[in-house]
């Protein structure tokens, strides 16, 4: 790790990291960024959240044009509507982790273009650990009836999926299903008790390479910023692994710098100090 290196992008993992506890981004971070831009930098969003679930941030960042979403299933450029790299799951893979998803009392998350769960879980999301998600999911997600019988039905190809589950016992016991039916996917434990699942190959680091090749940018001149598992192979790609201050104890011990949590402007910190080398 060299922290004197110059760097040209810096990638914000979104909750827990760019979005503080509220779920917002504050003043002073939009500020960092729009000044991290304005020097020629460019700053990149690197979530497990789809377009669906950034309707509401994206009007106030104008200025970031690359998102790296869907856990790097899916990398666009807003600029020009167009679509830099995409992997998704087959209908018949779908059916099989639906198959073993459903064994366990967990919350089923569609994820492409679209967002879609079921209705009674969704009424229920305290339940599945994500309470805190409900009101999002209620602006932006289709909620149908029945996801397992009408996906059955009518099948289509999936970026991500994701199961939250009631208790980390379970999370476990399905991770141990998954492993054991030999599904070829990526799978991440993110939150207390959710399980994100995306096809092999599919996951922030490949996205962040994805995107770097599309810009014919060196990955060794990229920052990552993050707090969960998740984000664990776009900080082991990029330049520089930064760490919020909330972040597991697991991701602290994988990053190069640890800065200030998702509620002290930590981002503000890494743009500042790593990205355009104020401090």
């Amino acid at each position: 790790m060299n922290e004197k290196r110059e760097y040209d992008l810096i990638a914000f993992d979104m909750d827990g990291t760019l979005l503080n506890s509220e779920k917002q981004i504050t003043e002073k971070t939009l500020r960092a960024i729009d000044r991290a831009v304005k020097a020629g930098k460019t700053v990149i969003l690197n979530t497990g959240r789809g377009p669906a679930e950034l309707k509401e941030y994206l009007p106030i960042l104008p200025q970031v044009r690359y998102v790296n979403g869907l856990s790097g299933g899916l990398v666009y450029d807003r600029t020009n509507n167009l679509k830099v790299y995409e992997r998704q799951f087959s209908p018949e893979t779908v059916k099989k982790i639906l198959e073993i998803g459903r064994k366990e009392d967990a919350m089923i998350h569609f994820l492409t273009d679209r967002s879609i769960v079921q209705m009674n879980q969704w009424a229920r999301m305290d339940h599945f650990g994500m309470g805190q998600y409900q009101g999002m999911f209620a602006r932006v997600a289709e909620r149908w009836e029945d996801i397992c019988e009408q996906y059955f039905a009518d099948p289509f190809p999936i970026d991500k999926l994701n199961l939250y589950h009631a208790t980390p016992e379970g999370r476990a016991r399905t991770e141990k299903r998954l492993c054991d039916a030999g599904i070829e996917l990526e799978m991440a434990e993110a939150e207390t008790t959710s399980l994100e699942l995306s096809p092999v190959g599919a996951n922030k680091g490949s996205g962040l390479l994805a995107l770097c090749k599309f810009l014919n940018l060196p990955v060794e001149r990229t920052i990552a910023v993050g707090d969960a598992d998740n984000d664990r192979q776009a900080l082991e790609r990029a330049g520089l692994a930064v760490a919020m201050g909330n972040a597991t104890e697991e991701i602290k011990a994988l990053c190069d710098v640890v800065v200030a949590d998702c509620d002290h402007d930590g981002c503000v910190e890494a743009i500042e100090k790593y990205l355009l080398g104020e401090n």
